[in-house]
């Protein structure tokens, strides 16, 4: 029997890795790597710094001392030093067309003087910097070359989760290094990142792969490596690309006019979670909870209200709050779309009409807390309010609300003093909050195992607070 399976061992070698691989029921890299490895390239870039000094501190001669001054200190360059360059070795980039354009990370290349290119046959070219757009991560280069190699692409939706995938990168400077591992989740949503429905996988990804393709297993690039999860700086098994045709759309306009366009509707929006879709009466957690409704904006002249829960937007529906985001921000400015509303627990619809995109506006300070009532009983939420006054209600552009003075230590709500009680919703209802004897009848009325929503200002912001169960008394 040994002699036997080392027969079939030494017949399969003799074929080949692929069938070594498909006997082992493994994946075959080879011949990917074969044919796309060359469109991939090394990108570094130089920057003009200024050259320095290193004090030297009189009567010390430590040498670790002076080792520390060196490093710390402030360095004050020479009169009439002049710049000098640094190189520095950073990401990589992929071919997209035979005449010389490419793809990166916009962090690859920030900052920089000079942007040199590497192709795997050590050709090296100076590239030019097309555009960059810091909101997704994507910069178009280009290099003065024709009859490149170029990528193939892929539709990152027909991506399924655990699909074997490939980086090809430059990691730490090792250039066209091969990686491979499978998609671990799609749509991913990370911090600060709102317009890039990541793709999540366990590709080795290390510093230097930005900006490097992601394949699929037909060869075709899916996606663009940008980036990390890791407590160390290394690699610890989260990696996150962006979508390719997210990359495509702006290299597009890139290309086309040198900056990326945007949509936006002028709306604050939360999550709808469970407790919140029963308040609101909504079959299932589902859409964009709509906060703040920003004045003369899009969603205001089309009617869109805060507590609407935006369902559909231009046809698509809105699974979750971090879709709407997306879907709007691919529309083009000045289009007129149709969008699908849940208020009072119906379904309401509107026509919009998208205006561009800005600079992110900075939100005012909070507002200050209201003087606490003395001997004030706390309500069924466990906290204590006061009516707005005319003076407040002018000052914060606001014709009803109650003002939370005190928050007592058994309290249901997540609120905090200072905060304004606008709206309470349940089973679909939704009562604006005008008086301190309304709320607590609107408390009194319901079952102490209900489940409300109170919409909450605090400062320039407004959010959904749930609340799932009441005192069994004030």
């Amino acid at each position: 029997m040994r002699v036997l399976r080392s027969i079939v061992a030494v017949c399969l070698l003799a074929l080949g890795p692929q069938a070594v691989a498909q006997a082992r029921d493994l994946p075959d890299f080879t011949q990917l790597v074969e044919a796309q490895g060359p469109a991939v390239v090394n990108i570094s870039t130089k920057q003009a710094i200024r050259r320095t000094s290193v004090p030297q501190i009189p009567g010390i001669d430590d040498e670790e001392l002076l080792e520390f001054f060196r490093r710390f200190m402030p360095r004050r360059p020479p009169p009439g030093a002049e710049p000098r360059s640094e190189s520095r070795s950073l990401g990589s980039g992929f071919i997209i067309s035979a005449d010389g354009y490419i793809l990166t990370n916009a962090h690859v290349i920030e900052g920089a003087d000079e942007v040199d290119v590497r192709f795997t046959d050590k050709r090296e070219f100076q590239a030019r910097v097309i555009g960059s757009d810091r909101r997704t991560d994507v910069a178009l280069i280009k290099v003065e070359a024709t009859a490149l190699p170029v990528v193939k692409f892929g539709d990152p939706a027909r991506l399924k989760v655990g699909e074997w995938v490939v980086a090809i990168g430059s990691p730490f400077g090792f250039e066209s290094t091969v990686t491979a591992g499978i998609v671990s989740a799609k749509g991913r949503s990370l911090p600060e990142e709102t317009f890039v429905p990541f793709i999540q996988t366990d590709v080795a990804i290390n510093p230097g792969n930005s900006g490097g393709p992601l394949f699929n297993m037909r060869g075709e690039v899916v996606g663009i490596n940008s980036q990390i999860y890791s407590r160390t700086g290394g690699f610890m098994g989260l990696s996150f690309a962006i979508p390719i045709d997210v990359a495509l759309d702006v290299q597009r306009q890139l290309r086309d006019k040198g900056r990326v366009s945007r949509g936006r509707i002028g709306v604050v929006i939360q999550e709808v979670t469970k407790d919140l879709a029963t308040s609101f009466g909504l079959d299932r957690p589902r859409g964009a909870l709509v906060n703040t409704v920003e004045k003369g904006s899009p969603a205001a002249r089309a009617g869109v209200e805060a507590t609407d829960i935006i369902l559909a937007f231009d046809g698509r529906p809105v699974e979750s709050s971090i879709d709407l985001p997306r879907i709007v921000a691919a529309t083009r400015p000045g289009s007129q779309v149709p969008l699908e509303v849940w208020r009072m627990g119906a379904t309401k619809r509107l026509t919009i009409t998208v205006a561009e995109l800005k600079e992110d506006s900075v939100a005012a300070a909070e507002a200050p807390p209201a003087p606490k009532p003395v001997g004030a009983a706390a309500n069924r939420l466990g906290i204590v309010v006061t009516e707005l006054s005319a003076a407040q209600g002018k000052e914060l552009g606001l014709n009803h609300g109650l003002v939370v003075t005190e928050v007592r230590p058994e309290a249901r709500a997540e609120v905090r003093p200072g905060d304004i009680l606008l709206t309470l919703v349940h089973s679909g209802k939704q009562s604006p909050l005008k008086s301190v004897g309304q709320l607590n009848a609107l408390l009194n009325g319901l079952d102490k195992n209900a489940v409300i929503t109170l919409q909450v200002r605090r400062g320039n912001s407004t959010a959904f607070v749930t609340v799932s169960g009441l005192s069994d008394q004030g």
